[in-house]
């Protein structure tokens, strides 16, 4: 045991000696690593003491200058947006603020540009507008941020900076704009704070072709390059705003002078500066009203006159658009809809989706000593808009000018035109190549990066089996010639192909637009009044750019016809006699059918011939009397049977009958209407008949324009839904095509030549007459069919009827209502609710009206005005059916007859003699048993005293018999 411990004791001593030499180890290394940290740092002070300082400004003060200065810089309201408003001799800027020019850039351009030496301009913020702050002091969403924008820009170019690559500058964030660049250069410059641009163009200094921000006299930015397009160019101070009141400083002297002497641009040498072309003109200002056909080159002759004359501002609804895009606003291009005439904003700011910038506008520009051309397609056709939109323009301020563009185009114009298409094919082209370069560099990343995991792969498996001791092969590898080959495959480009027209393109005189010039329906609305315009309105001057006064004359007069032939009438209005005839025409349609209804019932058609008998009588009544009164009996009896004998009915063969010539289609003479047999597609055809008789007649007089007396099937539709105010559907008549069914009522309406329809019936033409057509047609399909012509049938499709309004819950509807009667089978009902009850009504037709009315309350299927469904028929009045059931049964007691109101005191009623009665509660009628009438009261006369309880909740009684 001693030896084994004095063994452990040896052991935890040598541990404990190799554990303090490593630590002396990890000391020494400690302080050899200090010494050398100390002789780097050494080293690198050594190293900056021997490197020259280089100063922090490398600016200078500019030297004297002798030479001649240029003439009074300012800036230039010739070229600057209309809602600028300069004060105080032009040295205060302010915007227009008013509904959304709050939201659009104001900007402004100086009169002199700088094309050598080093000069700046300084502007500070005086106020900031807009600045509401929401609830919790955050800065209101909705309302625009101040932005100012100082620098530099070409002659000619967008007055907008940051907007095209003619441009550079700082904003009041501190980015660096151009182009589509923005970056992070500088400070931020707030009100009151006094920013200066400094545009260095001196080649002998180190900061040449730079510009520079400079806040309060201090550098805010290090020099920025200027972009190679503006190197070389005379550059003209440009100052950008919104929502923000600024003060400008050309010169001589500067607010906050800089850390070196630097001249104003205000004090500049003449030999240093270049003046604008863009100068205010003497004399009146001009307005230009172009004048010219949609869809024939319109706007891109406007845009090829703003580009010849850039002292022109277009006032019109696309470039309020551009000015918005251009000014922070935001909307996809698949977003562009409405017209290039009048555009749909859609901008997601309320204050320019309502145009509230357009009246603005109208309302400034006149005010303003400036040059417009006012591209309103529409209007300026228009006479009346015309006089109206120059009464805008004052003659003492504005020369006024209209320059018609109609026709084949000047050569020039042409070639515009086809640059304009070569444009779009190259950039089509080029956007295409983009495209297909973006899908090759994604592939060959994707494939490098299967490469980079395929070569991981090897190399795992390489590891693993040498890990495990097995020798691996060497792969061959791939000759520097193959990669080099391979890396020539990569970078080399397809021959790129130059984009040429087409001969067909080559002789096009209009170019195709992605929008229409006119919507269709602005269009449809206004062609009719398109006119040229004439010195009467008020013009100064009119001139014709392309062709003649009298080519043009012409050519719109042949473009308005063309269009009256295939563009639908907007504008029509229906007129009073139309409204009068539709009315008479739906009244007799009412009439023939109920005058059909009555026929098929033979104890209404016995009824009727009754009262023509009874006619008779009356008519020779008069002359009755004065043969009894001159004691001729005899004559008077002869003169009685003979007026029977003519209201009785006489003898007609139907087959033979003489349809067209039939006097009264109500009564062919034996009692029977011409329309007796009509069935639902013969009633159909007769509504379509005159429809169409009625539909072209009051086109052609409510329109009242001789060139467009009809209209083409393309059209049909629209017109029929217009005067009958219901939808035109083919299926109903089981056809694909107007012509197909138009067949079927070609003695009413045809289709011309040309498609357009047809009356082929005078505009008298009396409506009997078309009942008359259509019982001709009828017989003539029953011809055919006789002779085996199965074509000859009419097969359409009924419409179905509405579905019926379910009932409530526990109450019965009106299929499983008891049945009333002597018998316990279901008595049949009557197509429609007879609008009388006769006086010998048979008795089983008294039980069916009890029927429908306690169907009517139990089923409490009630609609508007107390009316309900009941199988086949349309709608049953509750009370008038009440009455009849009461006019059917005079001589019987009619109790609890009374309007229940809220349904209570309703009940089951009983006639006299009965000695109960069933009450009903505000929650409805108690349920009545029902039993179908025993065997040893089939003799006894059928109770047909009912009473009705309240609308609410009472019921008929009815189903029993008295003892």
């Amino acid at each position: 045991m001693a030896a084994k411990d004095e063994e452990t004791k040896a052991k935890v001593e040598e541990t404990k000696e190799e554990t303090q030499k490593e630590e002396t180890k990890q000391e020494e290394a400690k302080e050899e690593a200090k010494a050398e940290d100390v002789e780097m740092k050494d080293e690198k002070a050594e190293d900056k003491k021997e490197e020259p300082k280089e100063p922090e400004e490398k600016e200078t003060d500019a030297p004297a200058d002798s030479r001649a200065k240029a003439k009074k810089v300012e800036l230039n309201y010739e070229d600057s947006t209309l809602n600028v408003l300069p004060t105080a001799g032009g040295r205060l800027l302010q915007a227009l603020s008013e509904g959304g020019m709050q939201f659009l850039l104001a900007s402004v351009r100086a009169n002199t540009g700088l094309k050598s030496g080093r000069y700046m301009f300084e502007a500070r913020i005086i106020e900031n507008l807009c600045t509401s702050k929401a609830s919790g002091g955050q800065a209101d969403s909705h309302l625009p941020k101040p932005v100012v924008r100082l620098g530099f820009s070409t002659a000619g170019s967008s007055l907008f900076l940051g907007d095209g690559p003619d441009n550079c500058c700082f904003d009041s964030e501190g980015f660096f704009l151009n182009d589509k660049t923005r970056k992070k250069s500088g400070q931020k410059f707030i009100r009151d704070h006094t920013a200066a641009v400094l545009l260095n163009l001196d080649p002998a200094s180190p900061n040449a072709n730079t510009v520079s921000l400079f806040i309060n006299g201090a550098r805010a930015s290090q020099p920025q390059p200027l972009p190679e397009a503006l190197v070389g160019k005379a550059l003209f101070p440009t100052i950008t705003y919104k929502n923000v009141s600024l003060e400008v400083n050309f010169g001589p002297s500067s607010r906050a002078p800089l850390p070196f002497a630097c001249r104003m641009v205000g004090d500049a040498a003449a030999a240093d500066t270049e003046a604008t072309t863009v100068t205010p003109s003497k004399g009146k200002k001009q307005v230009v009203f172009p004048v010219g056909l949609p869809e024939q080159g319109y706007f891109d002759w406007v845009d090829e006159f703003c580009e010849k004359n850039p002292g022109f501002i277009e006032l019109s609804d696309r470039k309020i658009i551009e000015w918005a895009l251009k000014s922070g606003a935001w909307r996809p291009k698949s977003q562009a809809s409405g017209s290039n005439d009048k555009p749909e904003a859609k901008l997601g700011v309320p204050a320019l989706d309502d145009w509230s910038v357009r009246k603005v506008i109208a309302a400034v520009a006149p005010v303003l000593p400036r040059s417009y051309v006012v591209p309103e397609l529409k209007s300026n056709l228009i006479s009346g808009d015309r006089e109206k939109a120059l009464k805008h323009f004052m003659a003492s301020d504005f020369e006024r000018k209209a320059v018609v563009i109609m026709g084949e185009p000047s050569a020039a114009s042409k070639q515009h035109v086809q640059d304009l298409l070569l444009a779009q094919k190259q950039e089509k082209v080029q956007a295409e190549k983009k495209k297909k370069a973006q899908e090759e560099e994604r592939k060959r990343l994707l494939e490098l990066k299967r490469a980079k995991a395929e070569e991981a792969k090897k190399l795992k498996a390489a590891a693993q089996r040498k890990k495990e001791g097995k020798e691996e092969e060497e792969a061959p590898a791939e000759s520097k010639e193959d990669e080099e080959k391979k890396e020539e495959d990569v970078k080399m480009d397809e021959p790129e192909e130059s984009p040429e027209l087409t001969e067909e393109e080559k002789k096009l005189w209009y170019r195709k637009q992605a929008l229409p010039d006119i919507a269709e329906g602005a269009l449809a609305k206004s062609y009719a009044s398109f006119t040229l315009p004439t010195k009467d309105e008020g013009f100064d001057d009119i001139s014709f750019a392309w062709q003649s006064e009298q080519d043009c004359a012409t050519l719109i007069k042949s473009w308005i016809l063309e269009k009256k032939l295939t563009q639908r009438a907007e504008d029509l209005t229906l007129g009073a006699e139309f409204k009068e005839k539709w009315t008479a025409w739906q009244k007799a349609l009412q009439e023939w059918r109920r005058r059909q209804s009555e026929f098929k019932d033979t104890s209404k058609r016995k009824a009727l011939q009754a009262k023509k008998v009874e006619a008779a009588k009356k008519a020779i009544e008069e002359e009755k009397k004065a043969l009894l009164e001159a004691g001729s009996e005899d004559a008077a009896k002869e003169l009685e049977e003979k007026a029977i004998k003519s209201a009785e009915p006489k003898e007609i063969d139907m087959e033979e009958l003489d349809v067209l010539g039939v006097e009264d289609v109500m009564d062919v003479g034996n009692g029977e209407p011409l329309f007796a047999n009509f069935a639902y597609e013969d009633w159909t055809m007769l509504s379509l008949r005159y429809e169409l008789h009625l539909l072209l007649h009051s086109f052609k007089k409510d329109l009242n324009d001789p060139d467009r007396t009809s209209f083409g099937e393309k059209h049909f539709a629209y017109y029929y839904n217009k005067y009958f105010k219901k939808n035109w559907n083919l299926q109903i008549f089981n056809v694909k095509k107007l012509e197909d069914i138009l067949e079927c009522a070609k003695d009413s309406v045809t289709l011309a030549s040309g498609g357009f329809l047809k009356a082929e019936q005078a505009e008298d033409t009396a409506i009997e007459t078309f009942v008359k057509l259509t019982e001709e047609h009828r017989r003539e399909r029953e011809r055919r069919v006789d002779a085996g012509d199965e074509t000859a049938k009419l097969k359409f499709n009924k419409p179905a009827p509405p579905a019926s309004r379910p009932a409530e819950k526990g109450s019965r509807s009106p299929e499983n209502v008891p049945q009333l009667g002597p018998s316990s089978s279901r008595l049949p009902l009557p197509e429609s609710p007879p609008s009388t009850v006769p006086d010998d009504v048979p008795e089983y037709d008294t039980a069916v009206l009890a029927r429908l009315l306690a169907a009517a309350h139990r089923a409490k299927t009630y609609q508007e005005n107390n009316t309900f469904r009941l199988g086949n028929i349309n709608r049953i009045n509750v009370m008038s059916l009440s009455e009849r059931l009461a006019a059917a049964t005079p001589n019987l007691p009619h109790h609890g007859h009374e309007q229940g109101g809220s349904g209570k005191g309703g009940g089951y009623g009983s006639a006299k003699g009965s000695g109960s009665s069933y009450s009903s509660t505000s929650q409805g009628a108690q349920k009545r048993p029902y039993s179908p009438a025993p065997a040893s009261y089939s003799n006894k006369q059928p109770r047909t005293g009912y009473s009705s309880g309240g609308y609410g909740g009472g019921s008929y009684s009815g189903g029993g018999y008295r003892r």
